[in-house]
């Protein structure tokens, strides 16, 4: 006999909470996404890029029950990765050689290298949080399926408009950024779902409460967010050095700063970021090459160095030629002379997308430091 549904949801919510997700909340599924509508119209703009898997299918990503025909209730979860720093990045290096202006408590830097360190986006920093989450939903998938369920799992793998779900279901409310903020995680955390056909009880949904502010859409620095909750992709620093598979737009180049994977700058203006708190996960402490790889080492990777440094890491999926792509602009940013000859070396790369940024980069550093010093 299935539990009544109080009954249920309060067990899902118990083992999600064992499990060590941050927040687990449910909405009834008994139509489309909310803003199915709005992001149909998003996608006819373009606004997409080249992402060309989410105009597949349309009405599956728009309404879960094209997928699980008989789904009532879909399970949301939120996983905190928050690693404690506060200080918006700006895509440059701290003094001390870290992310931020401040010491990071995760790793010391050495001194006798080079201060000039890449900034990646905070998500990045650990483990592939895809078989992470996979893995803990499935074991909530399991109890679910004692209680007679079918359940359909998505840990940022499937097509589903997980902020709308995530909006209904009460784990917060979509910021002006289009990014999902939690009053009391801030907005470092990852999504995931479980579509099930059990009948569970739903959640209340949350108040918006961005206000009057407009520190994210201001602090882009790409003016990618062109109205509140309005991301054309196609600007987005994220969507260039990740998504993005080509080279990357002159207009765009300078813009990218000293960022090599990512930009935090919407989520770090954020004020509701002060109710973070650091994440328990050990999965997603940050790795060496965050805090204390300085950039042009990075152009010393053969495809087989890069694939070792970067296991179970998300930024090995771009694959090496699109990830130095990046560091050569970001070194073309904020390089200086002494890095000129790991560029020229880069520069003769086989790889073209590699060879074209680099020689940007050259021009870039010999511009700037031939210039002469401006006086006042």
């Amino acid at each position: 006999m299935t539990p009544a549904p109080d009954i249920l949801s309060a067990g899902v919510k118990s083992i999600a909470a064992a499990l060590g997700l941050s927040d687990c909340r449910i909405a009834a599924l008994n139509g489309p996404a909310p803003h199915a509508a709005e992001f149909q119209a998003w996608l006819e703009a373009g606004h997409q890029g080249s992402m060309a898997w989410l105009e597949k299918n349309p009405k599956r990503r728009q309404d879960p029950r094209e997928v699980l025909p008989d789904a009532r209730s879909i399970i949301v979860v939120a996983l905190n990765y928050y690693q404690g720093i506060r200080t918006p990045m700006n895509g440059k290096s701290g003094q001390n050689g870290s992310l931020s202006s401040h010491p990071s408590p995760l790793s010391t830097p050495d001194p006798q290298r080079s201060s000039n360190h890449g900034t990646i986006a905070q998500y990045a920093w650990g483990d592939d949080y895809h078989a992470l989450l996979d893995e803990k939903l499935t074991d909530l998938c399991h109890y679910l399926e004692t209680c007679g369920g079918i359940q359909k799992l998505y840990a940022d793998t499937g097509p589903i408009l997980e902020r709308d779900w995530a909006s209904a279901a009460g784990l917060g409310w979509n910021g002006k950024s289009t990014i999902q903020i939690h009053p009391k995680l801030g907005n470092y955390f990852f999504l995931a779902e479980i579509l099930t056909t059990l009948p569970l009880t739903p959640d209340p949904p949350m108040a918006d409460h961005c206000g009057k502010c407009v520190r994210c859409i201001t602090a882009c620095p790409t003016q990618a967010i062109i109205a509140p909750r309005q991301l054309d992709a196609r600007r987005c620093i994220s969507y260039l050095t990740i998504e993005h598979k080509g080279s990357i737009p002159d207009e765009f180049r300078r813009a990218i700063g000293g960022r090599i994977y990512g930009c935090d700058e919407c989520l770090a203006a954020c004020p509701w970021n002060r109710f973070a708190q650091a994440s328990a996960e050990t999965a997603f402490t940050a790795r060496p090459f965050v805090h204390q790889w300085p950039l042009r080492d990075f152009l010393t990777l053969t495809d087989a160095t890069f694939l070792s440094l970067f296991r179970h890491s998300p930024i090995r999926r771009i694959k090496r030629p699109a990830f130095l792509r990046n560091v050569c602009i970001a070194l073309g940013n904020t390089g200086t002379p002494a890095d000129l000859p790991a560029l020229q070396t880069a520069a003769q790369d086989p790889h073209e997308l590699i060879a074209e940024h680099a020689t940007w980069a050259i021009q870039e550093i010999k511009l700037r430091h031939s210039a002469p010093p401006a006086f006042s």
